[in-house]
């Protein structure tokens, strides 16, 4: 077990970590998560006693690194895949390794064959590709058979079916009672992965918690509503009736409805009871990015001025002015129609789930069974959107 308690580190003016505590418990792939600058690395050199800490302590197994006896047969890691002598070839790296820790050469050839590096035995390493640096970065983390496991993107420059095995290598390891602490900056494989999540900002722990229960925690469910498209009021009409019933509905880019605050089986009933035919009406469970993405937005050190990941955050509610009755409908440019956009309080008198500039993108096209709008008849369509 790894258990760090008030861990500090400070370089100069700058705290790269500050109170830390936390335990990474044997049996399970704990996931250690956050931004670049969070201060994931440090932790883990602390660890491993490649840097002292300011404050606090860090054990593994009731000690510290540097007072393990035989340490490379207690703790493997993998912290820089090119942490190698480029003119050895890579069984002499790991014999190397072996010999200084009174580990078998036996063993040498067990994790080559288990990395699936025993063809690349005699080559040097200064010619391995990324993948395969990983791959001999992780055999001699195996190499002493330990049973605390320390992993900093081990899966980064693997191909689909390197990434397979890392994944299956670390469960099995886990299943076998080690303690198997993991960094990643991939979190579809941390979802499918880590057990645990340990995820830190700015030096801060943010979260210490199984991974179903960080999503759940850091996520906001809710449902996709999809009208039929043969009821050109349908999509207004629902939205209206579902805000009557005490939902909170905003339009996706796509025109569907995200609802929430009412059960799926309620938000059927409601477009029953509106006589509006539903395509799709389907739950949503945030994913792993997600919530991860939530919690850990206060928190980035570099973050660009046109953020792609705001469409995975939930949006916020548009103020909706009162609509003008009198005012002629404009033309809606097509990226006005597809922005988020929520309804007025029903009893705000104003006009539900249309904001100005966005009517037409709802009502019918003039020409099409509709007459012309002008400031005579403006009002009683008004009244038909009600």
């Amino acid at each position: 077990m790894i258990e760090a308690v008030g861990l500090t580190k400070r370089f100069g003016a700058k705290t790269a970590v500050e109170q830390l505590s936390f335990q990474v418990r044997p049996g399970h792939v704990t996931g250690f998560l956050g931004p670049n600058g969070s201060g994931k690395s440090t932790t883990m050199r602390m660890i491993l006693g490649l840097d002292r800490p300011t404050a606090g302590h860090v054990t593994i197994n009731g000690s510290p690194f540097r007072d393990l006896p035989n340490a490379q047969r207690h703790v493997g890691a993998l912290l820089d895949a090119k942490a190698m002598h480029g003119g050895r070839k890579a069984r002499t790296h790991l014999l190397s390794i072996a010999q200084l820790s009174g580990i078998p050469e036996k063993r040498v050839d067990e994790v080559l064959g288990v990395v699936g590096l025993q063809d690349a035995a005699r080559q040097r390493t200064k010619g391995f590709s990324l993948g395969m640096g990983q791959r001999l970065g992780i055999a001699t983390a195996l190499l002493g058979d330990p049973q605390v496991l320390l992993f900093d993107e081990p899966v980064n420059g693997l191909d689909p079916e390197g990434i397979l095995w890392v994944r299956n290598l670390m469960r099995q390891l886990a299943s076998e009672g080690r303690t198997v602490f993991v960094s990643s900056h991939l979190m579809s494989e941390m979802a499918l992965t880590a057990d645990h999540l340990i995820v830190i900002g700015r030096g801060r722990l943010l979260a210490d918690m199984s991974a179903h229960d960080f999503i759940t925690h850091n996520s906001a469910g809710f449902a996709r509503v999809r009208p039929a498209a043969d009821r050109p009021d349908g999509r207004s009409a629902l939205g209206t009736a579902l805000v009557k019933a005490g939902a909170r509905v905003l339009q996706e880019t796509d025109g569907a409805l995200r609802v929430t605050g009412l059960d799926l089986p309620r938000i059927s009933d409601v477009a029953h009871e509106s006589g509006v035919r539903l395509w799709e009406l389907s739950p949503h469970r945030a994913s792993l990015e997600e919530a991860y993405m939530r919690m850990t937005q206060s928190s980035l050190e570099y973050t660009s001025t046109e953020d792609p990941r705001a469409e995975l955050w939930e949006p916020e509610p548009l103020s909706v002015p009162e609509w003008e009755e009198e005012a002629p409908v404009a033309e809606v440019p097509t990226e006005t129609a597809a922005s988020f956009f929520a309804p007025p309080p029903p009893a705000a008198g104003g006009q539900p789930f249309l904001m100005p500039g966005s009517a037409a993108d709802l009502a019918p096209a003039v020409g099409q069974g509709d007459p012309a709008r002008t400031p005579e008849n403006a009002q009683s369509t008004s009244e038909d959107h009600r």
